[in-house]
């Protein structure tokens, strides 16, 4: 399973947000500098995730984009479904919209399938927006240095 770049970009670019959280809007020209993305690109990955209202956009020349909720309360699961749709590796087990073929009744190798799409469901769910911006936090802190006497 492969997730696009819209994916890969509108998570760094949350995790940007959730960075600068209760700091005011942030620009896309900002969050394009800082993740290197393009702002053509990056502009159309915050609509979507605007309309699926998880973040904000505020007009105007101090405006830009701002987290709709706490970053504590925002899955990395919302991100990707709101940018990607359900995360599902075969039709036939989209929970939204399942596709039958067939073989659906006896078909053994579903279960593979449900399997697959239940763990990366709960991989992502099982992140939040805070937790990625503390694990960025804690890298970026200077080891201290140990002292021998």
């Amino acid at each position: 399973m492969k997730f696009s770049t819209k994916s890969r970009y509108g998570l760094r670019a949350m995790i940007e947000l959730a960075i600068r959280y209760n700091q005011g809007p942030v620009s896309v020209k900002t969050i394009s500098e800082q993740q290197e993305i393009s702002e053509a690109y990056l502009e159309q990955i915050m609509s979507l995730l605007s309309r699926s209202g998880l973040a904000k956009s505020i007009r105007g020349v101090q405006g830009g984009y701002l987290l709709a909720r706490d970053p504590a309360n925002i899955k990395v699961g919302d991100v990707i479904s709101a940018l990607e749709g359900p995360v599902i590796p075969v039709e036939c087990v989209n929970r939204q919209d399942p596709i039958e073929c067939g073989r659906y009744g006896e078909c053994v190798s579903r279960i593979v399938w449900e399997r697959v799409r239940d763990v990366v469901e709960e991989a992502l769910d099982s992140l939040t927006l805070q937790n990625l911006k503390d694990e960025l936090m804690n890298r970026e802190q200077p080891e201290t240095e140990i002292k021998h006497t």
